[in-house]
C-alpha cells in the first residue's frame, strides 16, 4: 500500500494533530492510550528518529537496529523509510552501495509485505544495520554549508568592492586560469577560442590519477591514430597519461599536431600497440 494511502492526519489521545499510520493508534506496551507521536514503547517518535540518525552517524549497529524496529512496529514505518533514505545521502560517505540496499528493503517492506508485520520489521532492521555498517561522513552537508557560506561571503565582498576572504574552490574560473582545460569545444568560450578535437583529446579527456586501464588506453591511442587530426606521438602519449595527483590541472603546450615519424598509414603506428605488442 502506498505511503500516502497509509498515512493520514489524525488526532492522538492527547489531542495533538499528527501524520500517522492507522496502525499507530491504539495502546502502548503498557496498555495506555498512545499519544499522537508516541511509539509502542512509550517513546516520542521524533526522538527515536533522531536517535536512529545519530546511531547511523556513530556506527552503533544495535541502537540503529532497535530504533528502526521501534518505528516500524509502532506504525511509523513511513517516517522510518523517509528518514533512512535521507541518512544515506546526509550521513554516509559518497559512493556507498547501501543507498540501493535501503531502497530495496523499503520496497520489500512496503510493497510486498506490510511495514509493521514481522517481515516489514526485519527489513527495517536490515536497512538500519546496513546504514550503521557503512562508512559515515558528513562531507555532503559540510560541503553544502560551506558553498552556501562562501556564496554569501563572495556576494558581500563584491558589494563592498573587496576581494572575498573566502571564495569558491575555482575562484574566478575563466580561460587561461588554473582550470583552463574545462573551456574546450563543449563550451562557448572554448569554441570561440577554436579549441576543437585536438584540445579535447589531448587535455579534456584525460583521467586520473589512476589513469586508463591498458585496454582503454589502447583504444584511445588507436582512435587518435585513426583520427583526421594529425596527433603527434607526444600528444597521443600525453592523452593517456594519468593526471598528476599533486597537480591535476596543469597541461603542457605542444609544438605541433603532427604524428612525428609516423605517416598515418598504419593505425597502430606511434601507438605503442603494434601487431607484435598486443
Amino acid at each position: 500500500m502506498a505511503d500516502d494511502e497509509r498515512r493520514q492526519a489524525t488526532f492522538g489521545a492527547d489531542g495533538e494533530l499528527s501524520e500517522r499510520d492507522p496502525e499507530a493508534d491504539g495502546v502502548n506496551d503498557f496498555g495506555e492510550p498512545k499519544g499522537a507521536d508516541e511509539t509502542d514503547g512509550g517513546y516520542n517518535r521524533y526522538a527515536v528518529s533522531s536517535l536512529l540518525q545519530k546511531a547511523v552517524r556513530r556506527s552503533d549497529e544495535e541502537v540503529a537496529a532497535w530504533a528502526a524496529w521501534e518505528l516500524a512496529r509502532s506504525g511509523f514505518a513511513w517516517n522510518l523509510w523517509d528518514r533512512l533514505n535521507l541518512y544515506v545521502v546526509e550521513d554516509l560517505r559518497a559512493g556507498q552501495d547501501v543507498a540501493l540496499l535501503v531502497e530495496r528493503y523499503e520496497r520489500l517492506a512496503t510493497e510486498r509485505w506490510e511495514p509493521a508485520e514481522w517481515r516489514g520489521r526485519i527489513c527495517a532492521v536490515q536497512a538500519a544495520l546496513a546504514c550503521a555498517r557503512a562508512t559515515a561522513s558528513r562531507e555532503a552537508p559540510n560541503a553544502d554549508e560551506f558553498f552556501r557560506n562562501a556564496a554569501d561571503a563572495r556576494a558581500a565582498a563584491r558589494e563592498r568592492g573587496e576581494e572575498p576572504a573566502v571564495d569558491f574552490p575555482v575562484g574566478e574560473f575563466e580561460p587561461g586560469g588554473e582550470y583552463d582545460v574545462a573551456f574546450d569545444e563543449h563550451t562557448g568560450e572554448g569554441s570561440r577560442l577554436g579549441r576543437g578535437t585536438e584540445f579535447f583529446k589531448t587535455r579534456g579527456a584525460r583521467v586520473g590519477p589512476e589513469g586508463e586501464d591498458d585496454l582503454s588506453a589502447r583504444w584511445q591511442r588507436l582512435n587518435m591514430a585513426l583520427h583526421d587530426v594529425d596527433f603527434s606521438e607526444e600528444q597521443i602519449a600525453h592523452a593517456v597519461e594519468p593526471v598528476d595527483p599533486d597537480d591535476r590541472w596543469t597541461e603542457p603546450e605542444f609544438e605541433d599536431g603532427s604524428r612525428g615519424d609516423g605517416d598515418g598509414s598504419d593505425p597502430e603506428a606511434g601507438t605503442g600497440y603494434g601487431a607484435d605488442s598486443g
